[in-house]
């Protein structure tokens, strides 16, 4: 995946249909409280300049499915893994709630069930069939909406006799939620070794030249905590901005 952000204005219309799509819990304001609300996608919102000359930064956060996931190997169930299609998937049943994963992901994209999900009885008809609601005691994270790949392979593949790729994912209504939702195109979603994705410069260029060579790079493209060496799957362009603030940003 990558995401633009000269694009992103934190509408957070993907963490809404990420919700929804994924049977995420109702976040109330005592969730927020507490520092446990559900959020697989999250806006990250930093201010930059002073006032009366600020502006907002927007960046979505979510599971980077890293290539060197820090939070595989400590998980003593092997409920997180990394599949040969470049996910790291969790296994809900395998689960035990060690929580060691959560500790070890540099991202704070893993969630924790401290209580059962609730959805108020109006809302019950309104969960996804393809998504298994999790109970109390287990994490969850972003899966880039699996159920909608599986969907895609199940329907182009061994129905129709087709290929699975970027083109047929996005008219078969197989991208991801979150992807779909978003009204300025932030997200793109797809095969970065196909040499006909979109994505595959970004992915080219920015695995071509590390980290200590970023200013080599030819296009806007970098990772989040590179210098970790956790290699995430997902791709970040830089905004553009000529008028930026000379003085530094902050969180809020």
């Amino acid at each position: 995946m990558v995401v633009d952000l000269d694009r992103c204005n934190g509408c957070q219309a993907c963490v809404v249909a990420c919700q929804v799509e994924n049977n995420l819990p109702i976040n109330d304001k005592n969730s927020f409280l507490q520092n446990r609300a559900y959020e697989w996608i999250r806006i990250e919102r930093y201010w930059e300049g002073d006032y009366p000359n600020i502006k907002a930064r927007f960046i979505p956060v979510l599971c980077q499915h890293c290539e060197n996931a820090p939070c595989e190997p400590v998980c003593p169930v092997f409920a997180t893994y990394h599949n040969d299609e470049g996910l790291n998937v969790q296994l809900y049943n395998r689960c035990v709630g060690t929580r060691y994963c959560i500790n070890n992901c540099p991202y704070q994209v893993r969630f924790f069930n401290y209580w059962h999900p609730n959805w108020p009885e109006r809302l019950q008809n309104q969960l996804n069939p393809d998504v298994t609601v999790r109970t109390r005691g287990i994490t969850e994270k972003c899966t880039f909406c699996i159920q909608r790949l599986r969907r895609g392979q199940l329907q182009v593949e061994r129905r129709g006799g087709g290929t699975l790729n970027d083109s047929t994912l996005n008219s078969g209504n197989h991208m991801p939620a979150c992807v779909q939702a978003c009204p300025t195109n932030a997200l793109t979603f797809g095969d970065q070794n196909d040499v006909n994705s979109p994505i595959n410069p970004y992915f080219a260029d920015v695995n071509k030249y590390d980290v200590h060579h970023e200013h080599e790079r030819k296009t806007r493209g970098y990772r989040l905590l590179e210098e970790m060496n956790t290699k995430p799957n997902l791709i970040y362009l830089k905004k553009v901005d000529p008028n930026a603030a000379s003085s530094g940003g902050n969180h809020g």
